[in-house]
């Protein structure tokens, strides 16, 4: 009998119905040699990655949307285990990490890649990777609004949460934001998004992101008016913000460093970090170059 090389981490509620016809055909091409596992509650798969790295699999797959991503990479980054490939099998809502990995050819056909990662950290001592996107401001509050809505994906999702977003939780609190050694920015914040892939919720956030370039693409967004926000979702379903715009400030960095006047609401990938109820105020990010081994496409799983 031979030694499982592959394993699949999964949530079993993901893609509404589509993930057990995709994970048959996992099992069809490889056999005895994949693992499945499924996720029980949130937090699970990263318990789930961190074992499976420490148990010498080759890969380990994260079936599932961005949230499962998400986990199954904080897993593996903490098991510390280079030598183990992160894949993905999108069946999620949003799969904005998938799509930044498709819209970003590779070299000489290579299957196998280094890509970034970055790290956040608040002065309570809680620490997590990301792969694709931090978000906070109306980003965060998008994130929450998202989790209410049943019945949809992609942009039509997230476009709904942020319209619900904006009429329930519209806010510009002031931050001082800090990019790498720049003087430090005193400015009313709608939003921030700090990406190293290139989407955020089916938006296109950072249309010229690079996943192995060693830096952050972030999008700042001041005192926009909810009128200003709704003309760009169109623009941002497809391109991106617009080059220059005022009250919006794009650029590239290796670390951020915020403070808020009101406690944060901040996502990875998704999932969130923290909730106003946390308290936190401030935030540390910083990128983490080529610290991630991942399977470029996911199709080649199947042979």
């Amino acid at each position: 009998m031979s030694v499982p090389e592959l394993c699949v981490i999964f949530n079993p509620a993901a893609g509404k119905g589509h993930a057990a016809r995709r994970l048959a055909r996992l099992r069809q091409f490889w056999g005895s040699r994949v693992d499945f596992q499924p996720t029980t509650c949130p937090g699970h798969a990263i318990e789930l990655a961190k074992q499976a790295a420490l148990d010498d699999f080759r890969v380990v797959a994260a079936a599932g949307g961005d949230g499962t991503v998400h986990e199954v990479a904080n897993g593996l980054l903490l098991a510390q285990r280079p030598d183990v490939h992160f894949a993905i099998v999108p069946i999620g809502s949003a799969n904005d990490y998938h799509a930044s990995l498709l819209m970003e050819p590779t070299s000489n056909g290579e299957i196998v890649r280094s890509v970034d990662v970055g790290i956040v950290r608040a002065p309570d001592g809680r620490q997590k990777y990301f792969v694709c996107c931090l978000g906070l401001g109306l980003n965060g509050a998008v994130t929450m609004e998202s989790r209410k809505i049943k019945g949809l994906q992609g942009v039509a999702l997230y476009g709904l949460a942020t319209l619900r977003a904006l009429w329930y939780r519209y806010q510009t609190p002031r931050m001082e934001v800090t990019f790498d050694d720049q003087p430090a920015l005193s400015v009313p914040t709608l939003l921030l998004s700090v990406l190293v892939g290139r989407r955020e919720g089916g938006f296109v956030m950072a249309p010229a992101a690079q996943l192995a370039d060693g830096l952050f693409d972030f999008v700042h967004a001041g005192a926009l008016s909810r009128l200003e926000v709704l003309k760009f979702l169109p623009r941002l379903a497809l391109y991106g913000p617009p080059a220059t715009y005022p009250k919006v400030t794009q650029g590239r960095c290796r670390r951020v460093r915020l403070t808020s006047e009101k406690p944060l609401v901040v996502h990875l990938d998704g999932e969130f970090f923290c909730l106003p109820q946390d308290n936190i105020h401030s935030l540390e990010i910083e990128i983490a170059p080529l610290a991630l081994r991942i399977v470029q496409d996911h199709s080649s799983l199947k042979h």
